[in-house]
């Protein structure tokens, strides 16, 4: 699988991401955080605000659900054409069930882990979804220190789907910068969410280009 870059708009610009967006043409996806202030003791938006910027924007639209009724809103971003929508296992109560409808919609179905959140019990879910997000701060605010910790599980996961035949992208959100990224990509992360590291930056394209070229092997 290649590798992909899917900027966080948690860092940027709230009132103007349409305008933030046009910054980041290089981009895989955009990573859109949608948080509930239960899930995690933040707030940010939901999908009114997705919807409206789903018109202003061609960039694949990757869904990240931090939020406690998982099973009932994430239908709804892949009906409005998202093209990856991820859930927390930890707010799902039927994780297949949600995979498996969001897939039924046309959408990419993910799984999302805290930090603290092991895979092995999961390990039967992974031909259900597309991709596993692994959270590599604790979920809820940009601008985190990236979490060492969290790279046995990464490689753990990637080895998981190898046993089992799958080709599941593996995602990394949370402290993704130049600083990390090698690190994640060798513990078998293929898929990367940075935020604070590419809309801090004047120019944040440049970014997205940098760290793609940091994990992308040359032939």
């Amino acid at each position: 699988m290649g590798i992909a870059i899917t900027p966080s708009i948690l860092n940027a610009d709230l009132a103007d991401l349409a305008g933030e967006l046009a910054r980041i043409p290089s981009a895989d996806a955009v990573h859109l955080d949608i948080m509930d202030n239960h899930f995690v003791p933040n707030m940010t938006f939901g999908l009114p605000v997705v919807e409206s910027l789903r018109q202003h924007t061609e960039l694949p639209m990757d869904i990240h659900l931090m939020i406690t009724e998982a099973d009932r809103w994430a239908p709804a971003y892949a009906e409005i054409g998202c093209e990856s929508v991820t859930f927390h296992v930890e707010a799902s109560q039927a994780p297949i069930r949600l995979a498996r409808e969001l897939r039924s919609l046309g959408a990419k179905a993910s799984m999302a882990l805290k930090p603290a959140t092991s895979i092995e019990p999961y390990a039967d879910l992974l031909s259900e979804i597309d991709m596993i997000l692994i959270m590599t701060v604790e979920p809820g605010f940009g601008g985190q220190r990236f979490l060492d910790v969290c790279l046995p599980k990464i490689r753990r996961t990637r080895e998981l789907a190898k046993a089992a035949g799958l080709e599941i992208a593996i995602q990394v959100d949370g402290g993704v910068s130049a600083e990390t990224i090698e690190r994640a990509a060798l513990a078998g992360a293929d898929t990367f969410v940075a935020g604070s590291a590419v809309f801090r930056a004047d120019d944040p394209d440049a970014v997205v280009r940098k760290l793609r070229a940091m994990v992308t092997p040359t032939i």
